[in-house]
């Protein structure tokens, strides 16, 4: 990949963006940046969520894992079918009823304030600590394919990638992200299209030859049935349908598109064939994973040892330009579809959650607005910083290790105010969902040992989820019925 052309390929992408959101944002006032005036197209938004919900993380990792895990995360992906039903049914339903901005507006109307903070609290950890990992991923691709060439170190380059997604976003919040994010989806689902089209020209392979030699490799493994097998079906299938309540139905991230739509009816047709079309396009990342392990078997290309380095190094190196321009393109625009709306998130549900800013009048509530953007942009950086000099597994691993742990708080608030009538003593719930993740850390690091050599896998959320339901339980008081009036 030539260092000038990939900084031309990063300008007209950029370029586009902003001037895309320049459009967008005409007139835009705190309602649009929160909601988009309510007024999006069903199907706008849920092509546009097939972005936001992959992310850098499944575009590099995925197909590096399947190496190692084979498709056993595909397991995951059906699970997420499960959890996408429970999201339309249940819990759009009761946004929607009591017309929502931040979705956590539920904990405080179900249990009280300290419920409703700490709810939002863990949103704000979750999520920060989850797109900063997700855009990492990408800050290094772009290192290695640009940066380094130039002599811009990693440090200075991650805060170049921050400013350019505040300077498209500020504005016109989630009005112009649904816009965006649809362009970028766009753009990765024709990389990853492209690059399994070209990778087959390589090999010599007809579509006839591509599906034979994905379904002969032995990476091509979907189902694990051992039960001590951190890749078992059941527990990768049951962890992906509640990975996908907590991280798309408890997010404000995803719901916060989902709620720009009119009405339930249309929100409801954006998360089916959102889901369609997200298995499908999960299922192409597991395959293009086997031809690029085959790619470099072939041509006798060591595998790196970071699995999560092996697509961007055939890409940029060896499968030819056209390749490396598609790769670039489609890693940075899972990552920026991804970002670009976790900071709108991160910025409404801190706004409307800790801020009030309905309350405020609008030039208030702008005002606050900008600084708050603005605050989340530095964090977002500190992170990232912090992350590379830490992290040592692969990212997509680390994102989840460290979701089981923040959203499972949320997973047991929200089971336990739908399932359950019984008024909670409020004042206890921040220690409830302080404690039960240091619980759940607890057992996993001694699982083996405890119950004969099982290992927790992504199940981990529903152990913490369960810490807190049965916690919230223990501080519940019993629903007092009303004695009926006499005549």
């Amino acid at each position: 990949m030539n260092t000038t052309l990939a900084l031309v390929i990063l300008i007209a992408y950029f370029g586009m963006l902003i001037a895309v959101s320049f459009y967008t944002a005409r007139g835009a006032d705190t309602n649009a940046f929160f909601t988009a005036n309510r007024q999006s197209p069903w199907w706008l938004v849920a092509f546009g969520m097939i972005g936001t919900s992959l992310s850098g993380v499944t575009f590099i990792s995925v197909p590096g894992a399947v190496g190692k895990i084979g498709f056993s995360y595909f397991q995951v992906v059906l699970g997420y079918i499960v959890g996408y039903f429970v999201i339309g049914s249940v819990l759009m339903p009761l946004y929607y009823r009591l017309n929502l901005i931040s979705i956590y507006g539920y904990l405080e109307k179900r249990f009280g304030f300290w419920s409703y903070k700490t709810g939002a609290g863990f949103f704000l950890l979750a999520r920060t600590v989850g797109s900063a990992v997700r855009l990492y991923v990408a800050a290094g691709v772009l290192q290695i394919a640009l940066f380094n060439a130039l002599g811009i170190p990693f440090e200075v380059s991650v805060l170049i990638t921050i400013a350019l997604i505040w300077v498209y976003t500020f504005k016109g919040g989630v009005k112009t992200i649904i816009v965006t994010d649809t362009l970028q989806t766009v753009f990765l689902v024709t990389a990853v299209v492209l690059t399994i089209v070209l990778i087959s020209k390589e090999l010599g392979y007809s579509f006839g030859d591509l599906v034979r030699t994905v379904k002969d490799s032995t990476m091509s493994q979907v189902f694990y049935w051992d039960a001590n097998d951190p890749k078992n079906f059941f527990k990768q299938f049951i962890s992906g349908a509640f990975i996908a309540i907590v991280m798309t139905g408890l997010d404000q991230d995803l719901m916060q598109k989902n709620l720009t739509c009119k009405n339930i009816g249309e929100a409801q047709k954006n998360m089916f064939w959102f889901t369609v079309t997200l298995v499908f396009v999960n299922f192409m990342f597991l395959s293009l994973g086997v031809l690029l392990y085959v790619y470099a078997q072939r041509e006798g290309i060591e595998i790196p040892t970071r699995t999560d380095d092996l697509y961007p190094l055939l890409a940029l190196n060896h499968l030819g330009l056209v390749v490396g321009i598609t790769f670039l393109l489609g890693i940075t625009a899972a990552t920026y579809a991804s970002a670009d709306s976790a900071l709108t998130a991160l910025t409404t549900s801190f706004c409307v959650d800790f801020m009030n800013v309905e309350k405020r009048p609008e030039a208030e509530r702008s005002r606050i607005k900008h600084i708050v953007h603005i605050g989340f942009s530095l964090l977002f950086y500190v992170v990232i910083i912090v992350f590379r000099q830490l992290n040592s597994k692969e990212v997509i691993t680390a994102v989840f290790d460290i979701a089981g742990y923040t959203y499972g708080p949320l997973l047991g608030l929200y089971a336990f105010g739908i399932f359950s009538k019984r008024p909670v003593r409020d004042r206890f719930v921040p220690w409830i969902c302080l404690v039960s993740p240091v619980f759940t850390y607890v057992v996993n690091e001694n699982s083996a040992a405890w119950f004969g050599g099982y290992q927790f896998g992504f199940e981990r959320l529903l152990l913490n989820g369960l810490f807190t339901f049965v916690g919230l339980w223990a501080v519940s008081k019993p629903v007092v019925k009303e004695e009926p009036v006499a005549a």
